[in-house]
């Protein structure tokens, strides 16, 4: 009995096993999917590429506001030509501009001063003028007044003119100069003049070496101080241990003694430096680089006094009136600002 089920079970398992590998020959592979059709295909992806971000400029630096220029009392352009200086004549209270009308080495005896009142009014647009009469004047710049005497600086020669009538009164050559300037008197009388030391050239003004600062002393002329390390002497201030000296070629101010030797030699903010004067609060120089008249003393820092000016030369003061007499060299004006 016991064999005989074993024996059944074997065979029924035997059979299932052929049923399952007959099964297993005759059965059909699974139906293939037809091949996709570039109609049927899924569309691609996408690909987003994000574009590079444009470059930013740098950004601009800063714009320092320029300060805006003052508002002058009254300006004077009638009559006015190239003006390179303005001095207040305190005995008969009047201005009196040096007009270059012209190139300022330029001998073509065409410069002329005028004579302007306090109020504005031109009262004789040639009290001088070269040409007239025996009158020679070529480029008149700094002028001067000692012993009812007006000196007048002229490109190589110093000449002077009777104050009140404006009568020529002779002339002082001065040998080797090629740029004379600035004049300044000091309360003794005797008058300093500068050589800048420079040439009109192609391109603005060239160095000479002629630089140098004269004195005249009884009427005889003297060299004060000569040489390169001067920096182009311009503005002249009498002082009384000396002279001091401001340069048109560096941004030097600097004291003179009287053997000529520099002293408390001090920086300004800018260079081309041209008209100097005293004030009750500090000394004022003008720069043209700095489109500017700055105020300090030596020694101690300059700041601007008197902003926006561009071309201001040789300025006078006013001493009654507490005013600053500014000529605008490349504008043919002469504006007259408060004292402040």
């Amino acid at each position: 009995m016991a064999l005989s089920m074993l024996h059944r079970q074997s065979i029924l398992s035997l059979g299932l096993l052929v049923i399952t590998l007959g099964c297993a020959g005759t059965t059909p592979p699974p139906e293939q999917a037809p091949a996709p059709t570039p109609s049927t295909l899924p569309p691609a992806p996408i690909e987003v590429t994000k574009s590079p971000e444009p470059e930013k400029p740098a950004p601009a630096p800063a714009q320092v506001a320029k300060p805006a220029a003052p508002t002058p009392l009254f300006r004077i352009t009638e009559g006015i030509a190239t003006p390179e200086s303005v001095l207040y004549d305190e005995l008969n209270d009047r201005y009196l501009v040096s007009n270059i009308n012209g190139k300022p080495d330029g001998a073509d005896n065409n410069g002329y001063i005028s004579e302007l009142s306090p109020d504005g009014k031109v009262l004789k647009e040639k009290f001088i003028a070269g040409g007239v009469g025996k009158t020679k004047l070529d480029a008149p710049k700094g002028s001067g007044i000692s012993g009812g005497v007006l000196y007048v600086s002229d490109i190589t020669v110093v000449r002077m003119f009777d104050l009140k009538t404006g009568t020529p009164k002779g002339e002082l050559a001065v040998p080797g100069a090629t740029f004379l300037n600035d004049v300044a008197v000091a309360k003794d009388g005797r008058v300093y003049i500068s050589d800048s030391g420079i040439k009109s050239g192609p391109s603005g003004f060239d160095p000479t070496g002629s630089d140098a600062v004269y004195v005249i002393e009884k009427g005889k002329l003297k060299t004060l101080a000569k040489g390169k390390d001067l920096g182009g002497p311009n503005g002249l201030l009498a002082v009384e241990n000396g002279v001091l000296v401001n340069t048109f070629n560096s941004d030097e101010i600097y004291r003179l003694d009287e053997k000529g030797e520099k002293h408390d030699v001090t920086k300004a903010p800018a260079g081309g430096l041209d008209g100097m004067a005293q004030s009750a609060d500090g000394l004022l120089v003008s720069s043209w680089k700095g489109s500017a008249i700055y105020r300090g003393s030596l020694n101690h820092p300059f700041d601007v006094a008197y902003a926006g000016l561009g071309g201001a030369a040789d300025f006078g003061i006013d001493t009654k009136r507490k005013r600053i007499l500014v000529p605008r060299f490349m504008d043919s004006a002469v504006e007259v600002y408060d004292l402040k």
